[in-house]
């Protein structure tokens, strides 16, 4: 009876999440059939999700033909294929997105850098209420490799997240690196499977993504006032003051 007690706190979440979507977007160098490590943790995240009813899709963008460029449809610009519109719509149609990554050369993906480029190709344009596209949208991020730069690629993608108008909860990342130099990846023979600080973290990470997006959907998406562009432009200043006055 003790240990039931204890343990009624882990398995009472405080919410449902049963009408969330979430849509991670793999940037493994590595096209679908070939294995991903970074896929190995996105699955931990995942399965946290699905195990609260989360619909939930992970999308390797390798395997799309994304042109490069700061527009939403690149055909319009020269290129013969874009795949980007729709996986935009995709994008558009989740709760919350995760931008999930390799690191080389203590970097994220060059998959991740032209998705980045290509979200915010869509930073001139709205929402139903007047803001920037992504508000009410959730980000966070998962990053895996073997050597160093796992928190500096989570800043990266974070900032980049949160500049586009995605809201970033606590602990909005997680990720495993192991020895530095050649060695085994996430998942090779098992490493990285017990590692205690990657398995809560990612834990921690799943949790609040849906937590915050449980939040935004109630409120109805993010509160629509002092943050839209049409009407700073019209002359509305949301009690903006005279830089002059307060020199």
């Amino acid at each position: 009876m003790a240990n039931d007690a204890a343990n009624e706190p882990c398995s009472r979440p405080p919410a449902r999440y049963d009408d969330l979507r979430a849509i991670f977007l793999n940037c493994t160098l590595k096209r679908s059939g070939e294995t991903s490590h970074t896929e190995r943790l996105i699955r931990v995240a995942a399965g946290v999700m699905r195990a609260n009813g989360v619909q939930f899709e992970i999308v390797r963008p390798v395997d799309l033909d994304l042109a490069p460029g700061v527009q939403p449809d690149m055909t319009e610009h020269g290129f013969e294929r874009d795949d980007w519109p729709a996986l935009s719509r995709r994008v558009r149609a989740a709760d919350i997105l995760v931008l999930c990554t390799p690191i080389w050369l203590g970097e994220q993906s060059s998959v991740c850098r032209r998705v980045i480029e290509r979200l915010y190709a869509e930073s001139d344009q709205f929402n139903a209420r007047g803001q920037y596209l992504y508000y009410g949208q959730v980000g966070g991020a998962l990053v895996t490799g073997n050597e160093d730069g796992a928190k500096h690629c989570g800043m990266n993608l974070l900032y980049s997240l949160q500049h586009l108008g995605f809201v970033i909860p606590p602990q909005a990342d997680s990720g495993w690196v192991g020895e530095a130099g050649p060695g085994p990846s996430y998942g090779d023979d098992g490493v990285g499977y017990d590692n205690n600080f990657t398995q809560r973290n990612t834990t921690f990470m799943a949790w609040n993504l849906m937590h915050m997006a449980r939040l935004l959907k109630d409120a109805g998406g993010f509160p629509a006032h002092g943050n839209q562009p049409k009407q700073w432009e019209a002359g509305c200043r949301f009690d903006h003051p005279d830089p002059a006055a307060v020199d």
